[in-house]
């Protein structure tokens, strides 16, 4: 039976209040640092919030994107940290794969680092399998995992360590497994969920736990079964039918959120001034377009709880990544 185990990396979907007062001599907002290669999900992050804060009066002019990868997003963290901590007008975008990367101590530096703005969106995870699979249910999934856990090939598109093993792990760990079985379960590496699920479909793996925007059209064609969103609450139509883990005693929810993190060293006036400018954007229809047109669920978290929930986060993924042996 589900344990009442707690571990939520999640949060409900609606607006929080921030605890800060506003600036009016802050600096606008007009450059976006985008630690990756054009294209990614970190340069849309960029480009789509920096033509809103235009777009809506937020800045003055337009908001300048700098592409800069390398160790994903170590590259930009390091040099936001030595060059420009007290930029008040530089946001950088981040998400749940960042955070996953300072819990494993592959950045220069912890979450005190940097100062926190907010989210604004996130994908929401699931685990499916196939629609001709043995597992009916959440629960007869991880009743097999705890019993054998060598027994289920669980596949994704992040490597061992990475976020969607992360989310299975914390699965398997609310069910009952053990921590020092949680290293045993099966994991199986794809380039993106949709070819996770392809192998799936084939037979080459169990289950797959990934992104619900990577894998939407194999859910809607019905070729698979959902056994679990990984959210607070029900989704929005068309999905508003798939069962959460958390509706099935389940409580887990693993978001892989898309927000925004400044210098450490920015005045807490002209942080609580780049806040309100995000949030108001958030509350903008016109960024509720932008999510969903690129298969996002609006979700704000900003200013004090967005620091606390990362730095919490942050915790406990490196708990669990001690566990299974990514680091020592």
């Amino acid at each position: 039976m589900p344990s009442t185990l707690t571990t939520r990396l999640g949060l409900p979907l609606l607006a929080l209040g921030l605890g800060v007062s506003t600036s009016a001599n802050a600096l606008p907002i007009d450059e976006c640092i985008a630690p990756a290669d054009p294209g990614g999900g970190w340069d849309f992050t960029c480009r789509s919030v920096g033509k809103l804060l235009t777009d809506l009066e937020l800045t003055d002019g337009s908001v300048q994107v700098t592409n800069m990868p390398g160790g994903v997003g170590a590259v930009a963290f390091s040099n936001v940290a030595s060059k420009r901590a007290d930029d008040s007008n530089l946001v950088v975008a981040t998400s749940t794969v960042g955070m996953t990367q300072i819990a494993q101590g592959r950045y220069p530096g912890g979450a005190e680092t940097m100062r926190w703005l907010g989210m604004l969106g996130t994908d929401v995870g699931v685990i499916l399998v196939d629609d001709d699979s043995e597992y009916e249910s959440l629960e007869q999934l991880l009743e097999a995992i705890v019993a054998d856990p060598t027994s289920v090939a669980m596949a994704g598109s992040s490597g061992a360590g990475g976020w969607d093993h992360i989310r299975a792990l914390m699965l398997a760990k609310a069910a009952g497994l053990p921590g020092d079985q949680v290293g045993a379960l099966r994991w199986v590496q794809f380039d993106g969920g949709g070819p996770a699920v392809t192998q799936m479909m084939g037979n080459h793996v169990d289950v797959v736990s990934t992104d619900l925007g990577e894998v939407a059209g194999f859910i809607e064609s019905g070729d698979v079964r959902v056994l679990a969103v990984l959210s607070d609450d029900p989704l929005p139509e068309p999905f508003n039918e798939l069962p959460t883990a958390v509706s099935q005693g389940y409580d887990v929810t693993g978001y892989n959120w898309r927000g925004f993190y400044t210098g450490g060293e920015v005045s807490d006036e002209d942080y609580a001034s780049m806040v309100e400018d995000l949030e108001t954007l958030y509350a903008s229809d016109e960024w509720k377009d932008v999510a969903a047109q690129n298969g996002l669920v609006p979700l704000w978290r900003g200013g004090d709880d967005f620091s606390s929930f990362v730095e919490e986060s942050i915790q406990r993924v490196e708990a669990i990544s001690r566990e299974i042996g990514v680091i020592q």
